[in-house]
């Protein structure tokens, strides 16, 4: 029988895929563009209540800006997808951002913008899924007064997804994706054919609610209000750069269907986003920061809706069911647009794992070949975000877009540097004049975007831009002493160029003895089996009468080796045995102690708590010991025939197994002393212990 925890797992995440499969898994542009630009398309759903709500510090009268401010953010967002385009071409291996700051501007500059991708996905995560929660709330109260339960239910679920694989989210994400296209399209165009073809007069549920100023703006004032608007708004951009860091998971020809995916996102959420500020105010839309006290003398009780539920109640009705259509595929789509982080977090934390900038776990594979320990990580980072900001849109808007725009910057910098340098050597004209091209588009699009992140500084630094400033430092200073580390282990562990290793000069065998039982017998018959030069068993005196049994049935069984007694004043049993094995070594610099540790191997969790924790110790700090090899004896008890190894990979994953078994063997008496040694199970991993798991599972989640 398989473990709970086994069969929960292959009940969430599915049957383990072969590595050969990885081909199977890359995505064709149909499932790519939900997969990749669910952020972009979804950002249209709260980017223009960002624009509205910031206008509103000023007055109902400030809305006039709205149109221009979408204008000024489409401008951006096409500049940006045009110069992706290029980065696709150029650098097509997935390392986005952060390949293209590496190679042309320095690894530093590389870890920059790494760090500053790594905290906006995770952003993207809390922001989405927070956005999707009040939307879904408008129409639904309990969801309103449970936000942030939904909230990190909606994260666990995704992860969960994510964890199947790539193609399979791809698969689960396309039609709700779709849908909300469709959906809103067809609201926009319902609501724009009623006022222009029909003649309708639409008029918003807020549109005569009076709106008063929080604040007189004039002057200067005004022009920071418009630049707050605009760096609010600019969330619609988010979710561009995952694409250029997805390149490996399309179908080939990646490049080229990876540029045809960003001019199929960009196109659609400048569609959207333009026909959302039209509509929102051709119907006299109002949407403020604080309805508590900026509306005056509105109705008793009211609640105000989101952007895009108040235009559906418009264009459809109060209580249609278009209106809860509308409402649940925006929520929908907002929850899966912290897909894209999903997808687009794993690959680069794998890229800067190879490159030995984070834990080399995370550029491991899981059984569903996806990067499962991305995922994870990921979705705990955004859980803790959703809880501390209690998964309010506006006050985690004020951290977005920081990093985004960090990444696009240098990006862009880093691109310009690329096609000088190949100018320099390209002889082709036809190739010179796209290069030139290229050059003049990454060149406006890094003014462009250098530009909005000053303003992004400016208006959002003390409204919460500092704290993403602050994470973007912490992780760039660990990512350096991790590279530092792994740097200078490999420096360590490097053999020396010329020379042979220096063999030790003799070998001390060392039996570690509680009691004389077939474990210990065991042990004693593979340490002899080994040929050391000297063979002694050692066991520490904690109780008199204990210590006189075991000599005793030492002498009754004529055992070939001596038995050495180290008195324990204290009753200590780590201690003593490291001054023994200390005080052996030191005799002779040259030579090693080999220390024989017999284990018991156990089938049920709960059995470990009542084993080999002596044995844990004591190995623990025998490893720190220079000149002292621990080798570990397994016994496996009887709980362990219940471990049927080939029949649990075979029933779970109905695939050939990852690795050779072999069956537990079955309990026998121990050899006598001075025969052959019987034959035992080497570790199956740095660090395993051959007592924590009858199972002994090789995972890599």
């Amino acid at each position: 029988m398989a473990s709970p925890t086994s069969l929960l797992k292959r009940l969430l995440l599915g049957r383990p895929f072969r590595s050969d499969r990885l081909q199977h898994t890359l995505l064709p542009k149909r499932i790519a563009l939900p997969v990749f630009a669910s952020d972009a398309l979804s950002s249209v759903a709260y980017a223009p209540d960002e624009i509205l709500l910031t206008l509103s510090i000023a007055g109902a009268s400030a809305y006039f800006f709205s149109p221009w401010i979408a204008l000024a953010v489409v401008v951006v967002m096409l500049t940006v997808v045009a110069s992706y385009r290029q980065n696709v071409h150029a650098y097509p291996s997935g390392g986005g951002d952060y390949e293209v700051a590496t190679v042309n501007l320095g690894p530093k500059f590389g870890v920059g913008v790494a760090s500053a991708l790594l905290v906006d996905y995770v952003l993207t995560v809390a922001v989405s899924v927070s956005s999707g929660v009040a939307n879904l709330g408008s129409v639904v109260p309990f969801v309103a007064t449970h936000k942030v339960l939904i909230a990190v239910s909606a994260v666990v679920l995704l992860s969960a997804v994510n964890l199947r694989g790539l193609r399979e989210s791809g698969t689960a994400f396309a039609i709700p994706t779709y849908g909300f296209v469709i959906v809103m399209g067809g609201m926009l165009l319902t609501g724009l054919f009623r006022v222009f073809v029909l003649g309708d007069e639409l008029r918003a549920p807020s549109a005569d609610l009076v709106i008063q100023a929080e604040h007189s703006v004039t002057g200067f004032a005004l022009i920071f209000l418009l630049l707050r608007t605009f760096s609010s708004g600019a969330a619609a951009l988010t979710g561009v750069e995952a694409i250029s860091n997805g390149v490996p998971a399309f179908k080939a020809p990646k490049s080229r269907n990876a540029a045809t995916t960003l001019l199929l996102l960009g196109s659609i959420s400048v569609s959207m986003l333009v026909g959302i500020i039209w509509l929102a105010r051709l119907t006299h839309l109002q949407f403020v920061e604080d309805p508590s006290l900026q509306i005056v003398a509105g109705p008793e009780g009211y609640v105000q809706k989101t952007v895009t539920t108040q235009l559906g109640e418009t264009v459809f009705g109060s209580g249609s069911i278009l209106l809860y259509v509308v409402a649940g595929m925006t929520a929908l789509i907002l929850f899966l647009a912290a897909n894209t982080a999903f997808n687009g977090f794993p690959v680069l934390g794998s890229i800067l794992a190879q490159d030995r900038y984070l834990p080399r776990q995370f550029h491991t594979r899981g059984d569903r070949l996806a990067f499962s320990n991305g995922i994870v990580f990921l979705a705990l980072f955004a859980i803790v975000l959703i809880v501390g900001f209690q998964a309010e849109v506006t006050r985690l808007i004020q951290l977005y877009i920081v990093g985004v725009f960090v990444s696009f910057t240098v990006s862009q910098a880093g691109m310009i540097r690329h096609w000088n340098r190949h100018l320099r050597t390209e002889r082709d004209p036809e190739a010179r004049r796209r290069m030139h091209r290229s050059r003049a588009i990454n060149t406006f699009g890094a003014g462009l975007t250098g530009a909005v992140l000053v303003i992004v500084l400016i208006t959002k630094f003390l409204l919460g831009a500092w704290i993403a400033i602050a994470a973007m430092a912490v992780i760039y200073v660990l990512m350096l002493a991790i590279r530092r580390h792994y740097d200078r282990i490999a420096v360590e562990l490097t053999p020396p160029d010329e020379g042979r290793a220096v063999l030790p000069a003799r070998n001390h065998a060392i039996v570690l003895v509680s009691k004389l039982h077939q474990p210990t017998l065991r042990a004693i018959a593979y340490a002899r089996a080994t040929r050391p030069d000297t063979l002694t068993a050692v066991t520490v005196n904690v109780d008199e009468t204990d210590t006189r049994e075991l000599q005793a049935e030492w002498e009754r069984r004529e055992m070939a080796i001596p038995l050495t007694v180290i008195d324990s004043p204290y009753r200590e049993i780590t201690r003593p045995i490291l001054d023994f094995v200390a005080s052996t070594r030191r005799k002779s610099p040259r030579d090693v102690v080999t220390v024989f540790i017999p284990e018991y191997v156990v089938g049920r969790w709960w059995e470990n708590l009542l084993h080999n924790q002596s044995a844990l110790r004591l190995k623990g700090r025998l490893l720190f010991e220079p000149g002292v090899m621990v080798v570990s004896v397994p016994w496996q008890l009887a709980s362990t025939a219940s471990k049927n190894l080939d029949r649990l990979d075979a029933t779970l994953s109905r695939t050939p197994a990852r690795g050779p078994r072999r069956t537990v063997p079955p309990l026998v008496s121990a050899p006598p002393a001075g025969s052959a040694a019987p034959v035992v199970s080497a570790p199956s991993g740095e660090g395993e212990q051959s007592g924590s798991s009858g199972t002994r599972e090789n995972t890599s989640d």
